[in-house]
C-alpha cells in the first residue's frame, strides 16, 4: 500500500512539474517583443494558472548554469522547482523526498519577516537542494 501511494505521488509530482513547464512555456511563446518579463514575475504567473503558491524565489549565487531558484507549492506535499540558467531558459522539476525539508527551510526563511533575512542564511540551503536535485538527474 505505502509503496502504490509513493508511486502516485510521484506521479502527481511530475504531473505538477508538467504544468508549471507548459506555462512557462507559452508564456515565452506570448512575449511578442523579444522582451520576457522577470523571473519572479514568471513565476508567480505559472503559479496562479496551475494552482498553487510561491513558496520561495532566491538568487543563486555562485553556481556556474543557475541564477535563480522559485518552489511553486500545492498542498502539503507537492511542489515544483523552477531556475533560471545564465542562459535565460527555464527549467523545471519535481522534488523528491529528499530535497523536501530544504524546500520546507527555503520557504520558512521566505515567510520569514525582512529583518530575518539579514540574519538567516538562505544560500547554503540553496546550494543544498541545486545539488540534491542535480543528484536526482534534474538541471545537469
Amino acid at each position: 500500500m505505502a509503496i502504490a501511494n509513493l508511486g502516485r505521488r510521484r506521479t502527481v509530482a511530475s504531473m505538477v512539474a508538467g504544468h508549471v513547464e507548459m506555462v512557462l512555456f507559452e508564456q515565452s511563446i506570448a512575449d511578442s517583443d523579444g522582451l520576457q518579463r522577470p523571473f519572479s514575475d514568471r513565476v508567480a504567473d505559472a503559479a496562479d494558472k496551475t494552482a498553487g503558491s510561491v513558496l520561495f524565489d532566491v538568487r543563486i549565487d555562485g553556481d556556474a548554469n543557475i541564477q535563480r531558484m522559485a518552489a511553486i507549492g500545492y498542498g502539503e506535499a507537492d511542489a515544483a522547482i523552477v531556475v533560471l540558467e545564465k542562459s535565460g531558459r527555464l527549467r523545471c522539476a519535481s522534488i523528491n523526498g529528499d530535497a523536501s525539508p530544504f524546500v520546507a527551510e527555503l520557504a520558512a526563511w521566505e515567510s520569514s519577516p525582512l529583518s530575518e533575512h539579514v540574519r538567516a542564511e538562505y544560500r547554503g540551503t540553496a546550494m543544498i537542494l541545486l545539488s540534491k536535485l542535480r543528484s536526482s538527474g534534474h538541471f545537469n
